[in-house]
């Protein structure tokens, strides 16, 4: 009888057994991510990440909202958690399982109201600002969102800045906060996704034709964006199966999401560079 019993739970449909949860971390990254307003819903990861979802039915899913400290301790915890918003860099490599590319950002930039712009013209080249040279001998700080990743270059220079240099900021809502700072005057230059500040200043009723944005020499026009997950059995497993979905992903439905956000002349720009990108991918 026990026999019998044992065949019969061996015989179950794979659909009968209890499926792994994953636990997908969100953050309020507008505009690739946007949890309230008029636009709620309508960024570039919060439309692949359904997707996503969707190619994995083996799992259920779970979503989660944190902050970004909350969501680094938990991609640090051996739990089955995966973050679709990630900066890869090689320290991070350590810990994380990463995808291959997601999607396309334009890289970070220096941001001053205009008025300011003289502050960064000795050190412009080629419309780029020197960022080590501007840290090291400007006497003006950068605002910088605190424990963000910006990148494997900027994060090096800005990890080799002077004492006193950088204003970071903490908190939820700490680029907008960098934002208010800077209209009172109380800081000049301020570190960021250009659409992302762009999002951020109309939130906050402060007009594009107010502010200048200037790209930093050495980290290219634009970024990649990954899909990170625990470095365990589970998350890896789950990044190989991203990988699969993210090659197939109709980038000419999500790219124009993050597009949008652009002006115009860079809009063009992106949407050509992205595809030729992401069809290369897509080949090898």
């Amino acid at each position: 009888m026990a026999a019998f019993w044992l065949l019969a739970g061996l015989a179950l449909p794979v659909s009968a057994q209890p499926k792994e949860t994953l636990i997908w971390l969100l953050r309020d990254l507008p505009p690739t991510m946007i949890f309230e307003g008029p636009k709620k819903g309508q960024g570039i990861i919060d439309q692949m990440l359904p997707l996503l979802i969707a190619g994995m039915p083996q799992y259920e899913h779970t979503l989660m909202r944190v902050n970004r400290a909350r969501g680094m301790q938990m991609l640090h915890e051996p739990s089955f958690t995966c973050d679709p918003s990630l900066v890869w860099t090689k320290e991070r490599e350590q810990w994380i399982a990463f995808s291959i590319p997601a999607f396309r950002a334009v890289s970070n930039g220096l941001v001053v109201r205009k008025e300011n712009r003289p502050v960064l013209e000795p050190f412009l080249s080629d419309g780029e600002v020197d960022l080590a040279a501007l840290l090291a001998g400007s006497g003006k700080k950068v605002g910088v969102v605190a424990e963000r990743s910006y990148g494997q270059v900027l994060d090096a220079l800005l990890k080799q800045a002077p004492a006193g240099a950088l204003t970071p900021h903490y908190g939820n809502d700490a680029l907008g906060s960098l934002l208010q700072m800077q209209r009172l005057g109380r800081l000049q230059v301020v570190l960021g996704y250009w659409p992302e500040i762009r999002y951020l200043a109309r939130q906050a009723h402060i007009s594009d034709d107010e502010l200048a944005f200037y790209p930093i020499k050495g980290t290219g026009k634009y970024m990649s964006g990954y899909i990170g997950c625990t470095n365990t059995d589970q998350g890896r497993q789950a990044i190989s199966e991203i990988n699969q979905l993210l090659r197939t992903l109709p980038h000419e439905r999500l790219d124009p999401l993050y597009a949008d956000w652009l002006d115009p002349e860079r809009r063009k720009d992106y949407l050509a560079e992205t595809k030729a990108f992401f069809e290369h991918q897509a080949e090898h």
